[in-house]
């Protein structure tokens, strides 16, 4: 029986992916862990007990310092707004750039520019911009613009893919049954796209949810959640804090595990539909 031998690369590779591994869940993991601490818990090793004493403080007391409800809540609204956006001006233009128009070419790069200037430079050059024009920075105006810039170039890429290797015979194929240019994208482009809008939604709210960097200068008086969480790093001094981390975390993981069950829904209903 023949055997594939390994080469040296392969265990390299394979140190380098458990190292990788090791460093981006290790500090969760410890995070996780220490946020189960008992009431008179600290913020290191070791544990002094065990219980859910951090996470009904987090949810049901009045915290001494920070405003985690208020934070979520708008860190979850300006991740709603950014999400819709993303995907009807993704969309958009995927579909104006389906077609060659004149500037189309410095229109792109203008576009993807923004994803190698520095988050702080665009945050702080908004901030400025309203303060210089006189308008008041807020995390639904200065705020939400600053992660659009942030957004919108991962969902126009995202776009730009899916509509490369989409087939216009489905198209020709409507338009020779018939149908109207919006006939034909109604019923026969946008269920095929559909699960990939799903993909760029998913995108532009965990984007705009998790973004510290361009919130910085743009949030205003009232905090987003990242912020406020940066806050409280420096105030908190009780297990809270990685209760706060924990919550958080799970809550973003649950967004994207009921986006990716959306789009395996999508993909089932569409599979049956064509063997149908």
């Amino acid at each position: 029986m023949n055997s594939e031998r390994r080469g040296p690369g392969f265990y390299v590779l394979t140190a380098f992916f458990v190292l990788f591994v090791l460093f981006l869940y290790g500090p969760l993991t410890t995070i996780f862990i220490l946020s189960f601490q008992g009431p008179n818990g600290g913020l290191t090793f070791p544990m002094n007990g065990t219980s859910l004493h951090w996470f009904r403080n987090l949810l049901f007391e009045q915290q001494a310092v920070g405003d985690f409800g208020g934070a979520f809540s708008r860190s979850l609204v300006l991740g709603l707004m950014t999400m819709a956006a993303t995907v009807v001006v993704s969309l958009l233009a995927g579909l104006a750039f389906r077609r060659r128009f004149l500037g189309a070419g410095p229109l792109f790069y203008l576009t993807i520019a923004s994803l190698i200037v520095p988050s702080i430079l665009v945050s702080l050059g908004i901030g400025l911009a309203f303060n210089v024009t006189g308008l008041e920075t807020a995390w639904y105006s200065s705020g939400f613009g600053a992660h659009l810039t942030w957004t919108l170039p991962f969902g126009l890429l995202i776009m730009f893919a899916v509509f490369n290797r989409f087939n216009p015979a489905y198209e020709e194929a409507a338009r020779d049954l018939g149908a109207t240019p919006w006939q034909s994208f109604a019923h026969v482009v946008l269920p095929i796209i559909l699960p990939s809008l799903v993909g760029v939604g998913l995108f532009g709210f965990t984007l705009s949810y998790d973004e510290f960097a361009r919130s910085l200068m743009t949030a205003g008086t009232f905090n987003t959640l990242p912020l406020e969480i940066y806050g409280m790093t420096t105030n908190v001094t009780t297990p809270v804090l990685y209760a706060l981390g924990t919550v958080t975390t799970l809550f973003s993981m649950a967004i994207i595990v009921l986006a990716l069950v959306a789009i395996a829904v999508m993909r089932r209903r569409r599979a049956r539909r064509v063997a149908g």
